[in-house]
């Protein structure tokens, strides 16, 4: 078998060059960045399998309704190809409800429900620490146009209706989620698409059946909790789950 060039390793993937120009083989790996839940890298065993089940089927329906991505087609369990982007220099974060970062800078109460939703802009390089910046430095230092934000928030709000109603259908209610915008030419026409990934690794989730069934016992009301095991109970959920695979569960969440 020939080897393949890597073009970038991240802390949970590896691209490598794809079988045609313009294309990348996207493979997740089990390895976890450090978050709020999880203060050390860690390996979760089968956590890239389940990621790239969870991000096919993310993908897959976001390109269904019309939401461009980058995602062509599932190669195997941990790989997928891709469709190469100029990645824009920023993570996106659409928030449903205070939690992490926002509670902490603003001290509203973990679970609160925003007014609607909030988009907020991170600076992606992480000697920084992912700074959160506003449009008027991305505009300034060039990292993308007024009109770029503009589609940006347009397409961070719909991927945000299609998640929420997703993943409420299956008794989730979505806190808030990061995506990566990448640039894509056709010709000399020149679009946004959502690139990288979406899973667990980059959404916050709560489990609603869990607040419903200690209402009933209890008779107080008390916000939904993050979800056990997420990639497992994710996947089993969506009708996503591959057989044979386990991991210590290990949930994690953005701040």
């Amino acid at each position: 078998m020939a080897r393949r060039k890597k073009v970038y390793e991240g802390k949970a993937k590896i691209l490598y060059e794809g079988p045609e120009p313009g294309t990348l083989i996207q493979y997740f790996k089990d390895d976890s960045a450090p978050t709020a839940a999880i203060p050390a890298p860690a390996a979760v065993e089968g956590k890239g399998v389940l990621n790239n089940r969870l991000s096919e089927f993310f993908m897959t329906g976001l390109n269904a309704i019309g939401v461009p991505t980058h995602f062509i087609r599932r190669l195997n369990m941990r790989e997928q190809l891709v469709r190469m982007a100029e990645i824009i220099p920023l993570e996106v974060v659409v928030r449903n409800f205070a939690a992490g970062g926002l509670s902490e800078r603003l001290g509203i109460p973990e679970g609160t429900p925003l007014p609607r939703p909030i988009v907020e802009y991170y600076y992606k390089d992480s000697r920084l620490g992912t700074p959160m910046v506003s449009e008027e430095h991305i505009i300034a230092f060039n990292w993308a146009s007024q009109q770029d934000l503009d589609d940006i928030v347009a397409l961070a709000l719909r991927v945000n209706d299609f998640l929420s109603g997703v993943m409420m259908g299956v008794g989730i209610r979505l806190a808030d989620f990061r995506i990566e915008v990448g640039r894509v030419w056709d010709g000399d026409y020149m679009r946004l698409i959502v690139a990288d990934e979406i899973s667990p690794d980059s959404c916050r989730l709560w489990d609603v059946r869990s607040a419903s069934e200690a209402m009933e016992r209890e008779g107080v009301v008390r916000e939904p909790g993050p979800l056990a095991d997420v990639y497992t109970e994710l996947a089993r959920r969506l009708g996503v789950l591959p057989s044979n695979v386990t991991h210590k569960p290990k949930p994690t969440l953005i701040n």
